[in-house]
């Protein structure tokens, strides 16, 4: 199958073969992120190709990414919050993702507020009772301590409903880090120490591979968010940036074992 004709390729590993699916039956999603932009880079073609299926899909973002600026003179967290939240209408506008929320808690400080969050996400889940949930695994993918807060969030708040739908924790592939662990650490990506060791892709329960208009599409979102990517795609250009936002993966909550992390010594 050419790549015109394979526009995604998607493959959710079940418990056994006979359990296998694909993305197209995830259902109604609930997608739950720290900043605007998290949801786009680690999740922006899953929602889309719900959205184009007709499958409810919820996208939160916890904070309006205030504090997300190495500038903040120039982009005190008012002004970055109303940027960042029109990028993000802009974005999910591209992907198709009509209802999308920023709760307006604290960029930087959301474990100072972990009753207030648990209770946010518990009632995300009762309201729209969803077949799958995506969000961070207990690594946050850089360690960053927001994206961890609200891993743990969805996690407690899921697991005080009795486990009701599935929770996939996005992270990415061994090869994957293999390919980008240069140019991870020269963006200095990481909160800490310590390292995403990757995921094997026997252990992936979604993998998607996105190309043609659908891999455009993602692109056109990220790139609605230029406060928080024109610097990559600059640096990388088009072509490399699109490859290295291309791949999406997850591992069921169940297997977050299976997500090991290693550490380094302090890069300076």
């Amino acid at each position: 199958m050419s790549g015109r004709e394979r526009d995604v390729s998607a493959v959710v590993h079940g418990e056994s073969m006979s359990k296998q699916r694909d993305s197209r039956s995830l259902g109604t999603i609930l997608s739950v992120w720290a900043h605007p932009d998290d949801e786009t880079y680690l999740a922006g073609g899953v929602m889309a190709a719900a959205a184009d299926r007709g499958d409810r899909v919820v996208c939160v973002s916890a904070t309006a990414g205030e504090q997300g600026t190495s500038d903040p003179e120039a982009w005190p967290p008012l002004r970055l919050a109303r940027r960042r939240s029109w990028e993000a209408a802009a974005a999910m506008a591209v992907l198709g993702i009509a209802d999308h929320r920023i709760l307006g808690m604290p960029d930087g400080a959301l474990a100072d507020h972990d009753e207030q969050g648990l209770a946010a996400v518990g009632a995300l889940l009762d309201e729209v009772e969803p077949d799958t949930i995506l969000t961070f695994g207990p690594d946050g993918i850089t360690f960053h301590p927001d994206h961890i807060t609200v891993s743990r969030w969805v996690t407690e708040a899921w697991r005080r409903r009795g486990c009701r739908g599935r929770l996939l924790y996005a992270g990415f592939t061994v090869g994957h880090f293999a390919r980008y662990a240069e140019l991870y650490e020269t963006w200095g990506i990481y909160m800490t120490d310590e390292r995403p060791v990757g995921v094997v892709p026997d252990d992936l329960a979604v993998d998607v591979r996105l190309d043609g208009w659908q891999l455009d599409r993602k692109v056109t979102a990220l790139t609605a968010m230029t406060s928080q990517t024109g610097d990559a795609i600059a640096l990388l250009g088009a072509d490399a940036y699109a490859e290295l936002v291309a791949e999406e993966t997850f591992v069921d909550a169940s297997l977050a074992s299976h997500m090991p992390v290693r550490s380094v010594a302090r890069i300076s």
